[in-house]
């Protein structure tokens, strides 16, 4: 499951920032604003299953 967060976490970093380069206006509004929320969605899962150290 870790590695399948941090695939989607990589993949959605690297289309937020391409977006920029390959999109104008509204549209690349969007598509950044959608793949912000699915980064920062796989980073706070990430965040949660991580191992406690005591």
């Amino acid at each position: 499951m870790k590695v399948l967060l941090w695939c989607v976490l990589c993949l959605a970093l690297l289309v937020n920032v391409s977006t920029s380069f390959a999109f104008d206006g509204v549209q690349q509004v969007l598509i950044s604003v959608g793949t912000g929320v699915v980064a920062i969605g796989s980073g706070v899962g990430l965040f949660l299953m991580r191992t406690r150290r005591t």
